[in-house]
């Protein structure tokens, strides 16, 4: 059996690993790069292997660092399973148009300037249309339900406790070629414990082999009960000051755990009633998707939805659908919390609220999750003073927080836990879907923890005989 790492090796995304063993070609994920625009359309114009020639995909779940490189796997020549949750094709029913139409919209936009350069102009990577035609290679099994996938190949679903739908892996091989039997574990992204909507993260026994994430190695998260009282404290200034409060939010669990988490403080009576705008129409109806899977969500939040009020659809919470509305929301007077993608403020209508507000000291922007190196959101969390938003340039005179305990990441002690649960001999570790900084730190503790095993960091294009 051999592993490759093809992408979220030395950084957190284009997550791609491709096994190899009695003669099938498996890969785990299929993301996107994101960053900086250059390296990020570098990197995502091709792959480090023919498409053509992979058997399946094995999806661990829907973000698009994940899953947002198969409508292009597709356009050139995959023509084999992709395995997934049902919640995860859900939401990869929404979430892989959106990405083909940003792309779209972003070539579209750089060949306006390279014809008025003279330059030959760009063709996108893929169109809409195969990422509606990939969703038919979908194929779907629940959580705990063996599938063979390759021969010697058994595959489960466990929860992640990530995101909806969010699943570990775990390849149970029979190796033709040496006659070996073993358990090899992919992490996925590994969600948090404690988690408002989510389950926790599942056990796993018996694991020979881990591919694991590392996104937060060395740094951990605030406690709930700060990260509660903080953002009570953000909306009663912004109550205050008559002004706004701006959060850069993913469409998919971000958004929903922060409405969660606002009608549950309003309950409680933390502050006065706020106007609360939800201005992305993928996160509209990935709330939606939500609302289809309540049964997979935490007992607290089906209750919640069908005993109290629906926290998706409290009093005060309207979700913007159409340009026109999110254009009115300009005219919003404070106080008010305007919500919106995407949440590394990369591209979409959060784009338009930054410009719009960004420059006013009485405003407020809060970041709830990680934002990529050289991203805009990275920019400001990182204190950037003057930033570039849609061309122009924009003094940062808002007031910046940050509140990483939202990330549907595990920290540092959380990814430690989850890995004293598993059991086996766990004889070699990679760690991957980190920064260098943060997977050193992590393997550094792991090896501490495991002495018995071989924990390295993962590089990109590495392949290993296991």
């Amino acid at each position: 059996m051999k592993l490759k790492f093809c992408g979220a090796a030395g950084t957190t995304t284009g997550s791609k690993h491709l096994i190899e063993v009695n003669g099938a070609r498996i890969l785990l994920d299929c993301g996107l790069f994101q960053g900086r625009r250059a390296e990020a359309m570098e990197r995502n114009k091709d792959f480090p292997f023919d498409p053509k020639e992979i058997d399946c995909v094995v999806l661990s779940h829907a973000h698009i660092d994940h899953s947002g490189n198969l409508p292009h796997l597709f356009r050139r020549g995959f023509t084999g399973n992709i395995y997934s949750t049902p919640a995860t094709r859900d939401l990869c029913s929404i979430m892989l148009p959106d990405a083909a139409h940003i792309h779209e919209s972003d070539i579209a936009w750089l060949n306006r300037h390279r014809r008025r350069d003279d330059q030959p102009e760009l063709e996108p990577n893929y169109r809409m249309v195969d990422a509606e035609k990939c969703l038919r290679q979908f194929v779907t099994t629940s959580y705990e339900r063996p599938m063979t996938i390759a021969e010697g190949v058994r595959m489960t679903f466990i929860d992640a406790g990530h995101v909806l739908g969010s699943a570990q892996v775990i390849l149970d091989i029979d190796d033709r070629a040496t006659g070996r039997k073993s358990r090899l574990l992919f992490s996925g992204d590994v969600g948090r414990y404690g988690n408002d909507l989510l389950n926790d993260p599942a056990p796993c026994q018996d694991v020979d082999f881990i591919i694991m994430e590392s996104t937060y190695g060395g740094r951990r998260h605030e406690l709930a009960a700060q990260t509660t009282e903080h953002v009570c404290h953000l909306i009663r200034e912004i109550q205050r000051r008559r002004s706004r409060l701006i959060i850069p939010a993913f469409a998919v669990e971000r958004t929903q755990q922060l409405l969660y988490t606002l009608d549950k403080l309003r309950h409680e009576g933390c502050f006065p009633p706020v106007a609360v705008f939800v201005d992305s129409p993928l996160a509209v109806r990935a709330t939606e998707i939500f609302r289809l899977h309540v049964d997979e969500l935490k007992p607290a939040v089906h209750e919640a939805q069908f005993m109290r009020d629906d926290p998706f659809g409290f009093e005060g919470l309207r979700l913007v659908r159409t340009v026109e509305e999110s254009k009115a929301l300009n005219r919003v007077p404070g106080p008010a919390i305007i919500i919106s993608a995407s949440g590394m403020a990369e591209s979409g209508r959060i784009l338009h609220h930054l410009r719009n507000n960004v420059g006013n000291p009485h405003n407020i922007l809060l970041f709830v999750g990680y934002c990529a190196e050289n991203t805009l959101g990275w920019k400001l969390r990182s204190g950037f003073k003057h930033v570039s938003i849609l061309g122009d340039e924009f003094e940062v005179r808002a007031e910046i927080e940050t509140l990483d305990s939202f990330s549907g990441h595990a920290d540092h002690d959380e990814l430690l836990g989850w890995f004293d649960r598993i059991t086996g001999a766990k004889k070699r570790v990679f760690l991957v879907h980190g920064e260098k900084e943060r997977s050193e730190a992590l393997r550094a503790a792991l090896e501490m923890h495991h002495a018995e095993g071989r924990v390295e960091v993962a590089e990109m294009l590495q392949s290993v005989e296991l």
